[in-house]
């Protein structure tokens, strides 16, 4: 994935595709309303405990297909929780340990922006991270672990949020978890859009242990 640069006072932090923030595009793209049917629930193990999800495929069809993509293929297997805010989200699935630094995956191309029709960002929902561009969305995703309707589309016809696919339906104790390890300024590299890596401090970045995904499956049909 790429990188933003964003100069903050006297630190430069590196800002990695995918961070939710509170600005919202003027882009206004059509979105696609077509269904999928796929699995509904999936599970994900990490080194802190299970967390088991309920897709949303009838109000985020492209969203949801596009994660299971990543799901099957395994690419979450031992990506981490890179970024943790404990009043905010968790986000992970775009950086893997290379010699103990979170070091970005390469991912296809980004997703059309579902966010007008889909569910709210309610604590305990799952939603893709994206850059600034409201269509960049691939791999990365984050946990809401408060409400947070900053996320939410607009209710204007400009600008796009935050699409919500899935939502928490047991191992909320192990997102609490994730949520109040020890932050803060951590090195992380990134990539940048001519594919080199580039090295740089972020915030809210797990200090003493990574949290790490150890998988995502599809829970098998019973």
């Amino acid at each position: 994935m790429k990188t933003l640069l964003i100069l903050s006072a006297s630190l430069l932090l590196l800002s990695c595709k995918g961070e939710p923030n509170e600005n919202k595009s003027d882009d206004n793209d059509s979105v696609d309303h077509n269904s999928v049917d796929v699995s509904s629930k999936i599970v994900i193990e990490t080194n802190m405990g299970e967390i088991k999800v309920e897709l949303h495929p009838e109000t985020a069809p492209i969203t949801v297909a596009n994660f299971l993509d990543y799901v099957d293929q395994k690419y979450f297997d031992g990506t981490i929780f890179h970024r943790v805010m404990s009043n905010f989200m968790i986000q992970g699935g775009g950086f893997e340990l290379k010699n103990d630094v979170p070091t970005e995956k390469e991912t296809g191309d980004g997703i059309q922006n579902e966010s007008a029709r889909t569910k709210k960002n309610l604590r305990g929902t799952l939603a893709m991270a994206r850059t600034s561009d409201p269509h960049s969305a691939t791999a990365q995703f984050f946990i809401n672990v408060v409400d947070n309707p900053s996320l939410d589309h607009p209710d204007t016809t400009d600008g796009y949020g935050y699409a919500v696919f899935g939502e928490v339906i047991e191992g909320m104790e192990v997102v609490n978890k994730i949520k109040m390890v020890e932050v803060g300024t951590g090195y992380l590299n990134s990539l940048r859009p001519d594919g080199r890596v580039a090295s740089g401090p972020h915030q809210n970045v797990p200090l003493i242990d990574p949290v790490v995904i150890k998988s995502i499956r599809r829970e098998p049909k019973s």
